[in-house]
Order: C-alpha cells, then structure tokens, then sequence
C-alpha cells in the first residue's frame, strides 16, 4: 500500500466507528499505528515535515490506548474520561494538522498548487470545526451538532483527497530518507 493510502486508512480506522456492544472494533490505536507507518516511509531526514508528523501520529497512539485502556476499565472517575478523551480529541486535531501539513509542503512545490490549496482548507475545517465540536461536548459553545457534522464532512473529504493523492510521485515512498528521482530536490 502507498505511504499516503496508509494515513488515509489509518484516519478511516481511526474516525470511523463500528461498535458491537458498545466496543469500538475500529481501535484507534490499530489507526494511528497506519499512520505512523506511512509516515515513516515520507520522512527524508530528522526534523522534516513528515518526522514531526510522526512523532505526533506515535503520541496518538499511546493517548489512544489510554482511552481504550480507561473505557475497558469501567469504573473510571469522571474527571479522568473526560481528560482521557479531550486530549485525544487535541492530540488528533495536532496529529491531523501535522499530518495535512506535511502532505502540502511535499506536493506545493512538485506543482499541485491546487490540491495543496484544498488541503490547506480541509485542514482548517477538520481542526477548527473539531475544536468547536469538542467545546459543544462540553458544553462551552451551543452549537449542537452543526460542528460535528461539519468536522465529520471535511474529515471524510479529506480523507478522499489523500486517497486521490496517493499515486503522485512525490508522495512515494523514499529509500533511506532520500528524495525520489521523480521528485524535487
């Protein structure tokens, strides 16, 4: 699977939700984990894009077993669920501008101005939209559902956008953090 396709499945997995008796069998950390994957395979060298990036994806994954370890223990003061799960909501709207972030800076200068632009767009909707939508949880903004349905589009939207990117050669995968030949220096 391309680098690209990876996060794409990964963000699936991890926005997704298909419960069995109140048990998510989607495992967000099963998510993230994609999504370090097909970092790893973008990153040129330390400090790049792409490497911080990473690191963010690789936090996600230690929040995200947090939050199944907490929901698997049952009786969990409230207090710390609902610290456990705003900091995985700001930790994937982190990982998600980081990642989106990344993806731009490599496609901006291989020429695809436009798909850089719509990422640009679709990583302002997912995270400010997101940031509304966990305040409304919380009851801090009275926006009912309007957020959440607005992050949910543009998170699926964006997700498409880095299926259809997939293929381009500056998103290959590199060898030994080298550019590919296909792509800018």
């Amino acid at each position: 699977m391309r680098p690209v396709a990876e996060i794409a499945t990964g963000f699936v997995i991890t926005f997704g939700s298909f419960k069995v008796n109140g048990f998510d069998l989607l495992v967000d950390p099963a998510g993230w984990g994609l999504c370090v994957a097909g970092l790893s395979q973008l990153r040129r060298a330390a400090g790049d894009p792409f490497d911080r990036a990473e690191s963010a994806a690789v936090a996600m994954v230690c929040v995200s077993l947090a939050a199944v370890v907490t929901s698997l223990m049952g009786s969990v003061p409230e207090f710390v669920g609902d610290v456990v799960g705003l900091t995985c909501t700001a930790g994937a709207l982190i990982a998600v501008w980081g990642i989106a972030d990344a993806v731009i800076r490599r496609v901006r200068p291989a020429g695809e101005t436009s798909r850089a632009a719509l990422l640009d767009v679709l990583r302002w909707a997912v995270t400010g939209m997101g940031a509304l939508g966990a305040l409304a949880v919380h009851g801090y903004a009275g926006l009912g559902a309007v957020a959440g349905v607005a992050c949910l589009t543009a998170t699926v939207i964006l997700i498409v956008v880095l299926y259809r990117s997939a293929g381009l050669p500056c998103l290959a995968a590199t060898e030994s953090g080298q550019p590919n030949a296909a792509e800018p220096a």
